[in-house]
């Protein structure tokens, strides 16, 4: 299985970020120009936190607060799981599932490297197995 550095190396290491006292409606905004489902809050080159459409949706909207004044840094989920670049595909998905994630950040030795998302995972195993079905019809047909 494929190591989440080598994912990075394929799907690019960019990721967008925001900081905690950035407001919400800033958040939701880069969200929709970007089209992209989560953020990583950064403060001083630190990882503080992830903001994502689920946590707009049920931090915000539920409790009657307004996107235009309230801080990202108020509904942020600050305990983010991550995983390192040596990881592999595996414990990602293994993550995921289990804590029902959908974007996890890559940190190596403390450093955010990356994001990777449950798109990415999935693109990355039917890759895998469309690679080992076209081997082994190379091998039962003789081409080996």
């Amino acid at each position: 299985m494929a190591s989440v550095d080598r994912l990075l190396k394929v799907k690019g290491d960019g990721t967008w970020t925001i900081p905690p006292y950035a407001t919400v409606f800033e958040a939701l905004e880069l969200m929709a120009e970007k089209d992209i489902g989560g953020l990583l809050i950064m403060e001083d080159g630190n990882l503080v936190g992830i903001f994502t459409e689920r946590d707009y949706a049920r931090k915000l909207i539920l409790k009657g607060r307004f996107s235009k004044d309230t801080l990202v840094g108020e509904l942020m989920t600050r305990n983010v799981l991550y995983v390192a670049p040596n990881n592999t595909i595996e414990d990602c998905m293994q993550l995921m599932t289990e804590k029902r994630l959908r974007h996890i950040p890559v940190l190596d030795r403390g450093k955010l490297v990356g994001l990777v998302t449950i798109g990415d995972v999935v693109k990355q195993i039917i890759s895998e197995q469309e690679s080992t079905i076209h081997h082994l019809e190379n091998y039962i047909s003789g081409g080996y």
